[in-house]
């Protein structure tokens, strides 16, 4: 299987905004629950949110509740992470991922069906 790939991140002060996405290459994302998931140096890789298939309900973890929202582009295929109001403790590489399940009590599993990406960097620092 190819791992999944993200782009979109980069450098940015606190309370600004970025926009993640997410391909999957051999998967039709509206078919699968779809996971974003953060890691800092020195800890464990943490669960940031999940996208339902075919719905496209979102779940997310109380740190980026009411600033992240995760959205899915039937026609380009892609999955995407938005995110306001980011604080320093945003700083992290997040990735996506093809998972299992997606609900409140699974979106930070990491049941993942597709290889780990490289993810990609978010700093964010004034």
């Amino acid at each position: 299987q190819v791992p999944t790939v993200e782009s979109g991140g980069g450098l940015v002060q606190p309370g600004g905004s970025l926009r993640l996405a997410c391909v999957a290459p051999g998967f039709t994302l509206e078919h699968y629950n779809i996971g974003w998931f953060r890691q800092v140096p020195g800890k464990e890789r943490e669960g940031v949110g999940c996208l339902t298939h075919s719905a496209g309900r979102a779940y997310y973890g109380d740190s980026v509740k009411d600033r992240f929202v995760i959205s899915r582009d039937n026609a380009e295929n892609t999955v995407y992470l938005q995110m306001n109001s980011l604080k320093p403790e945003d700083t992290g590489v997040y990735y996506c991922a093809v998972k299992k399940f997606c609900s409140s009590g699974t979106f930070a599993v990491a049941d993942i069906t597709a290889p780990w990406g490289q993810g990609t960097p978010v700093t964010v620092s004034s």
